[in-house]
């Protein structure tokens, strides 16, 4: 149970954020939702306080510093402790070849997908050094098991980085009893994909490689975020006490195929 317990989520509002905010509020744990979209916050805070949820949310994006580190201070000033951090929020950006990729859209995904989750990490652990906690990181199957996405250089750029980085916060912190893992999804059902944009020359990438029919080898088709949850939820638990530095695929065998 994590009654009692506070908990971190970026990219909050919807998908997996939203997911996993509802599966960490129906164990008891106070959440706390970041995301950059008001609209959907409030409307995921009332669907989780219809469940009984103990939900604030935050308008925060997680690229600047000066916002991540306000939300994290109000949260532990209602509540006055952070026991769980999911370092969720990401972009893909604009498909695009690297040739003709624009350096700003470079810049936008690594400062959202990798700078977001160091600056989240970074002001949570104050406040989780005394207790200890759980920190997970949403990677990906892209740019650790599948290269074969065309137009995904910074977006899997990224997903890989965040493995490497949470495997050097899970020996630094675990001093403090601290743990820190990654989930890496496969296809999941959410409106993320609508906001991927393409630009008019990704045609222009050959991927020198057929693969068999189909791409769901287990269940044919995409994961729930309710899935994606229940992972979650145990990475965040004492259930997974002695697990840190780890990355965990959550694909039905997806990327086995595409890898």
């Amino acid at each position: 149970m994590l009654i009692g317990k506070t908990a971190i989520i970026t990219g909050g509002a919807s998908g997996m954020g939203k997911a996993v905010g509802s599966r960490l509020a129906l164990d008891g744990a106070r959440v706390c939702l970041l995301d950059t979209n008001q609209e959907k916050l409030n409307q995921t805070k009332a669907e989780l306080e219809e469940q009984n949820g103990i939900v604030r949310t935050t308008v925060c994006d997680v690229s600047k510093p000066e916002q991540v580190e306000r939300a994290i201070l109000e949260t532990v000033e209602a509540w006055g402790r952070i026991d769980i951090v999911f370092a969720n929020a990401g972009i893909v950006g604009v498909r695009s070849p690297i040739e003709t990729m624009e350096v700003d859209n470079w810049d936008k995904v690594i400062n959202i997908n990798l700078r977001g989750a160091f600056l989240t990490v970074k002001y949570a652990i104050p406040f989780m050094k005394e207790q200890g906690g759980s920190v997970i990181i949403t990677s990906s199957v892209s740019g650790n098991r599948v290269f074969s996405q065309a137009g995904f250089t910074a977006y899997s750029t990224s997903k890989a980085a965040l493995v490497g980085f949470m495997k050097m916060a899970a020996l630094e912190l675990s001093t403090y009893n601290i743990r820190v893992n990654a989930i890496c999804p496969g296809g999941v059902e959410t409106e993320f994909g609508k906001s991927i944009e393409r630009s008019p020359d990704l045609e222009n990438i050959q991927i020198p490689i057929n693969f068999p029919k189909g791409d769901k080898p287990l269940e044919k088709k995409s994961a729930k975020p309710g899935q994606v949850a229940d992972l979650v939820y145990f990475l965040a638990s004492d259930l997974s006490s002695h697990i840190s530095g780890t990355e965990i695929y959550i694909d039905g065998t997806e990327s086995l195929l595409k890898g």
